[in-house]
């Protein structure tokens, strides 16, 4: 797929003639965080200054937004990054996710939801059953010791969210309109919901969810900080916060153990193996009628986490779009293709086969065999791309079998003045999470538990004992195949969207060369939030952001596709992205960082 000649240096004149980008790009030569929260942002920057890293202010931003963005994110949850290490110019990845408990299994977790015999059924969002280990805290801890300067403690990192919670911040408006919609789950999902509102004598109970602008103070999760702070992982899997975490999923009738925590600890945040996926130019030059005279002319690669993350989703959907094009069976995208219904049909299609795909084989690798290198060979996914019409919707897809062929969470970014780059996702997964607080602790638990299946027995992500679920949270990242360069640290979060906004973020760049701004920017399309209804049956419904063409709109319909327009606060369904790019002046020879932040969030890019 060719790379638009702008890719990297973006047009003179911003571009807002197809859908309305008014946020301009945020350079910097030192250092940018990119996240929803400019208080969480502001996080990081302090540990910028004090002379950390990106990865150390990755885990500043982490907390920050914990404290600042608690329905999204948090400590009871879990976390993965991509860091690219300037040095070296290598890749690393770490897995941050929790398990299931030692002592879950199939028949026990259906017999206390009351599945009976035979029946389809699955664990729900606010179940207790729905809460795995917590992999956040250690994987901060992790990040920081493994890809950090080595300049600042964990203590002085997580500092300014501590110094948020015992002071109070004011609550931004779109975190405190899914909090007034979560309120009623929060006050009913655990004994200590108090902790997670504000306190107003004139309230039910003495207390509410916060309003926008008003002051939010959580002096209990600025304690559990302070502990992990003072004792790394020890101060969250063991201690207190251990104990009041098992008691309270004990209680409502869970089966995590502190045995299960202390395991965890022990066997610290998994270093896996990155995935990528080379995108080639293709004769830039005649197709675009210009040259490139950056790193980017030979074509990018692009670096997602493993399985049991969905990353794989976007490579998979990448590589068969190539593949496509290749063959001739859909053209060279030009700009004025930005959008369009066959564009659209195209993004879609290659997006249902690679769910398709993952729903089946994306499970815990260190439990299950998964064809990871068989799902994104360029052979199995050229087999898998000749499902692909042009000219209409396709039926119902079914998982492939590679292995017999040829072989609400929040995104954030950060970069440093050492060329260094982090992608960084953490998650609770739903808002809140199961909204189930331990007392005196300041934060929800997760409810990534939900992702496994109950059945069939044979299924790569069935429910098992100390196992990691098929996990939505995934950060991306972008290097030069020339040279090994970064290219850009990016992602977009969003349960099953986050995959589908790869692609689509990447391509708005890469393709149709808009600014990380504007590539942010542009309507999404999600394919039924990408959640499976039952076995490999997909929602069909193809949902549209509101800005797209009515052009689009007629045109997906024509082609057989169950259309739906959505507009105002329901658009949180395409996710909230962020982009921080690389370049360099070539007259001064200096780098630059470029960065975009989604408008569809509260936050901003902001420069060290």
């Amino acid at each position: 797929m060719p790379l638009h000649p702008s890719a990297i240096q973006p047009a003179r004149d911003p571009d807002f003639s197809s859908f309305p980008s008014r946020r301009s790009v945020v350079h910097s030569t030192k250092g940018i965080v990119s996240s929803t929260q400019p208080l969480a942002s502001q996080c990081g920057l302090e540990v910028l200054r004090k002379g950390g890293n990106c990865a150390d202010a990755a885990v500043a931003v982490a907390a920050g937004l914990n404290m600042t963005e608690p329905g999204s994110t948090g400590i009871g949850g879990d976390m993965f990054c991509l860091f690219y290490d300037a040095k070296t110019k290598k890749v690393h990845s770490l897995n941050g996710s929790g398990r299931s408990g030692g002592q879950w299994t199939v028949e026990g977790v259906r017999k206390d939801l009351g599945i009976k015999e035979g029946e389809v059924g699955t664990i729900p969002m606010d179940s207790v059953h729905a809460v795995t280990v917590p992999g956040a805290a250690a994987g901060w801890v992790d990040t920081v010791e493994k890809f950090g300067s080595g300049k600042v403690s964990m203590d002085e990192i997580l500092e300014p969210a501590v110094r948020l919670g015992e002071e109070g911040y004011p609550v931004s408006e779109l975190m405190a309109y899914y909090w007034e919609r979560s309120e009623a789950l929060i006050r009913r999902a655990s004994p200590n919901g108090a902790e997670m509102l504000k306190s107003d004598p004139d309230a039910k109970d003495g207390c509410r969810a916060p309003r926008p602008g008003e002051i939010k103070k959580n002096p209990t999760l600025a304690n559990t900080f302070k502990l992990v702070g003072k004792h790394g992982k020890a101060g969250f899997y063991t201690g207190s916060v251990a104990e009041a975490l098992v008691k309270v999923v004990q209680d409502l009738g869970g089966h995590l153990t502190l045995d299960d925590l202390k395991k965890h600890m022990e066997l610290g945040t998994e270093e896996t193996e990155p995935i990528s996926l080379k995108f080639r130019a293709q004769d830039v030059a005649k197709t675009h009628g210009q040259h490139m005279h950056d790193s980017s002319s030979e074509g990018v690669e692009v670096w997602e986490h493993p399985p049991n993350g969905q990353g794989i989703v976007a490579l998979m959907a990448l590589g068969m779009l190539d593949d496509l094009e290749k063959n001739g069976q859909i053209p060279a995208w030009k700009r004025e293709d930005h959008n369009t219904a066959p564009y659209l049909h195209a993004i879609v299609e290659t997006l249902r086969i690679a769910f398709a795909d993952a729903n089946w084989w994306v499970a815990d690798p260190k439990v299950a065999k998964v064809p990871t290198k068989g799902l994104i060979d360029p052979t199995y996914l050229a087999e898998r791309a000749k499902l692909f019409s042009p000219d209409k919707a396709s039926a119902t897809v079914s998982h492939g079998s590679p292995a017999h062929s040829h072989s609400d969470t929040v995104y954030f970014a950060a970069t440093d003045s050492e060329g260094n780059g982090i992608s960084f996702i953490n998650s609770n997964y739903g808002g809140f999470g199961t909204c189930i607080i331990p007392k005196d602790c300041g934060f929800t638990l997760q409810n990534r538990g939900a992702n496994f299946v109950l059945q069939p027995a044979d299924h790569p992500n069935i429910l098992a004992p100390n196992k990691r679920p098929y996990h939505t949270i995934i950060p991306a990242l972008v290097t030069n195949v020339s040279d090994g360069s970064l290219h850009s640290v990016y992602g977009v979060m969003g349960g099953f969207m986050q995959p589908q906004g790869h692609v689509q973020v990447l391509l708005n760049q890469l393709v149709f060369g808009l600014t990380p701004q504007a590539a942010l920017d542009s309507p999404r399309v999600c394919i039924g939030a990408g959640m499976p209804e039952a076995g490999d049956v997909f929602d069909r419904t193809v949902y549209l952001e509101e800005g797209m063409p009515e052009a689009t709109v007629k045109g997906l319909k024509a082609l057989g596709h169950q259309v739906e327009v959505v507009t105002g606060m329901a658009r949180g369904l395409f996710g909230r992205g962020q982009v921080i790019r690389w370049s360099v002046d070539k007259v001064e020879g200096k780098g630059v960082w470029s960065a975009g932040s989604d408008s569809r969030g509260d936050g901003a890019a902001v420069p060290q």
